[in-house]
């Protein structure tokens, strides 16, 4: 497999892109960043695409930020930034799944947590690995979410769930992902991308105009703008990030403990 940070690959109808950083449990570093990015501007690119599929390498789908390397790691030109354009941008190329015209199915291989979940959340469909674990944590690191999440999973799970899973921050199996909607069907790892590519040549078997316009129509009548979104959350986010709490959560998750919070 190569070593770059992001996989492309299209069989003519279907693009496959492939987060491939297994060792760092493919969290938001800089080259993953970059790498997804150009990719996603391939897939929109390619009038000939019907469906895209997102995955990732080893045991994780993705792990969301790299705390080792702070939460901003998305580039030295974001330390220019203000505070919220920092957080906002690390999540610009994840949220460029929206652009994309065409279905977009996550193949979940692996654990999904933080910003690996927002990515998840922007798929149009979702196939879980029914052993794998699934949460959006912040709270438990002090943190506020990022990348619309706390708009995407009311609108997919329903409010009550949603105040939940981002209350207690606790993750759940891709099994109870599919029973609460979170996922489409929960498969055992083996069957994750097979039955992500199942969808993706049942859709790319459809009218390829039709399939394009009932997307936007599907969205549009939704009044869908997760964008918008993430850039309301950003400030929250960026706000939180600054307090004693979150730097003792980040610190509690690497040293693997229970973060001690002031409520300062």
């Amino acid at each position: 497999m190569s070593d770059d940070a992001v996989l492309y690959e299209s069989d003519g109808h279907i693009a496959t892109i492939t987060l491939n950083r297994p060792d760092n449990r493919n969290s938001m570093t800089p080259d993953v960043l970059a790498g997804f990015m150009a990719s996603i501007r391939r897939a929109r690119d390619d009038r000939e695409l019907r469906a895209v599929i997102i995955t990732g390498s080893g045991s994780s789908f993705c792990a969301g930020a790299d705390f080792r390397a702070g939460l901003s790691a998305a580039g030295a030109e974001y330390e220019t930034r203000l505070p919220n354009e920092r957080s906002f941008g690390m999540y610009e190329p994840f949220l460029a799944v929206l652009d994309i015209e065409v279905p977009v199915i996550g193949a979940l291989n692996g654990h999904a947590i933080g910003g690996g979940l927002g990515l998840a959340l922007v798929c149009d469909i979702r196939v879980a690995n029914r052993d794998a674990r699934y949460g959006a944590n912040f709270a438990r690191i002090g943190l506020h979410s990022g990348m619309a999440i706390s708009y995407l999973l009311p609108r997919i799970v329903g409010m009550p769930m949603a105040a939940d899973l981002l209350f207690s921050g606790r993750l759940i199996s891709g099994t109870e992902a599919a029973a609460l909607h979170l996922a489409h069907c929960a498969v055992p790892a083996e069957e994750v991308v097979p039955e992500a590519r199942r969808r993706a040549h049942a859709i790319a078997g459809c009218g390829p105009i039709a399939i394009r316009l009932l997307k936007k129509s599907l969205y549009r009548g939704a009044g869908w703008d997760p964008r918008s979104a993430a850039e309301a959350e950003a400030w929250a986010q960026s706000a939180t990030l600054q307090t004693e709490d979150a730097q003792e959560g980040m610190r509690a998750l690497l040293e693997k403990r229970e973060p001690n919070f002031k409520g300062r």
